[in-house]
């Protein structure tokens, strides 16, 4: 990048001239009420970003899901086909059900613009936008083009959209999440864990509780016993944890439980301890002899791990932060995204979203005056020189 200095000051001189119109695009796609779970709203909300990339002189395609909204992918009309490609990903599904915005509207007050998934990561999508345009209006051409991808069902898992995100990864140069950073101070995510989900389900047998316990086998009580295994899986200096986060069973309290039922959560910083973890799980054995017990599941997001070429990518970032005087951290999230996938392909960086708080919490916010600050570090991330030989 010839003088990083000059272009980080031309974008940000740029993009502040454009806070407006950036508040103002942020503001409709938090209008665009876009909960997980309701399909008609997704295809909304993706129509209105299709629209505005074909306004910027994109190529764009909606692949609809059979479950969800399915996915945007965008890319210059005028592709190079010889020129390496990076990833923008995003994703426009929240947690918030239709009809949050009246118990929870959006507001400006004391430099925080709060609305329900304006952090996570509406903020993110906008940032996106108003890169590509900076590079366009300041006519600085990039020599990795950008390929845009924007999912419905991040926050479910990403089940429908994964495979496809998994083929753009393989091939791309490189890829930047735009969830939203750690912290207000925004430090940029390195690392992630890795997500699994189990269910453990008990059959034992049903009897009279006053009449004939004795001749019962009770599946709570075996799954109490199996419940203090698990937690003794916890390894919390390496970053394992093993939470039963729900549980049922039972019919009557005057019935010997027939049947219980508990689903785990696993997290892990490294891919052989979600190999291990799972096979510890799915190893469980019954305590009690007339007991049938089922186990299902799995590490459904490998972890996204401190690997050379995302460490690499974390180095570069930094001193282009230090061409906006920043002084960017970086950090490890408990949490899982689509970084966790492409890092599996790909030199990854995440948290390249707008500093705030509250990701699905009712205090859920961005810091106004951060928009422009991270939208600029975008932009000079776009215009790093080519990682890999991939394409």
């Amino acid at each position: 990048m010839k003088n990083p200095q000059k272009i980080a000051t031309s974008a940000r001189e740029y993009l502040l001239t454009q806070e407006e119109e950036m508040i103002l695009f942020l503001k409709e796609l938090v209008y665009h009420e876009s909960p997980s779970d309701k399909i008609s709203s997704q295809h909304q909300i993706l129509t209105y970003l299709k629209d505005r990339f074909l306004a910027m002189g994109y190529f764009v395609i909606h692949v609809s899901g059979k479950n969800t909204g399915g996915y945007l992918y965008a890319r210059p009309k005028n592709r190079n086909k010889h020129m390496p490609f990076q990833l923008l990903i995003g994703h426009c599904d929240t947690v918030w059900p239709l009809g949050t915005l009246e118990e929870m509207p959006l507001t400006y007050k004391s430099g925080k613009i709060r609305g329900p998934g304006i952090y996570d990561m509406k903020a993110g999508i906008t940032q996106i936008v108003f890169s590509l345009m900076a590079l366009r209006e300041l006519n600085i051409s990039s020599k990795v083009e950008p390929v845009v991808f924007i999912n419905s069902d991040e926050e479910t898992g990403s089940r429908e959209t994964t495979n496809a995100l998994k083929r753009l990864a393989r091939l791309a140069d490189r890829a930047y999440v735009l969830e939203p950073p750690l912290g207000l101070n925004g430090k940029l995510k390195t690392a992630r864990k890795g997500l699994g989900r189990f269910t453990i389900t008990i059959r034992g047998k049903a009897a009279h509780a006053g009449l004939d316990p004795t001749k019962g086998v009770n599946a709570i009580v075996e799954l109490s016993q199996q419940v203090q295994k698990l937690y003794a899986m916890n390894d919390l200096e390496n970053g394992i944890t093993v939470n039963v986060g729900m549980i049922e069973g039972g019919i009557s309290p005057n019935m010997v439980a027939p049947s219980s039922k508990a689903v785990i959560d696993v997290r892990v910083l490294r891919e052989s301890d979600g190999d291990a973890i799972t096979k510890k799980i799915k190893g469980l054995k019954p305590i009690h002899k007339d007991v049938k017990m089922q186990i299902e599941g799995g590490i459904g997001r490998p972890p996204m791990e401190k690997t050379p070429r995302n460490q690499h990518l974390w180095n570069l970032a930094k001193k282009q932060g230090q061409e906006l005087g920043l002084d960017l951290e970086e950090a490890t999230a408990g949490g899982g995204s689509d970084a966790n996938t492409t890092s599996l392909y790909t030199a990854t960086l995440d948290g390249l979203g707008t500093p705030g708080d509250g990701a699905h919490a009712t205090h859920e916010y961005i810091l106004r005056n951060k928009l422009v600050e991270r939208t600029a570090l975008l932009t000079l991330l776009l215009l790093l020189e080519p990682l890999n030989e991939k394409t």
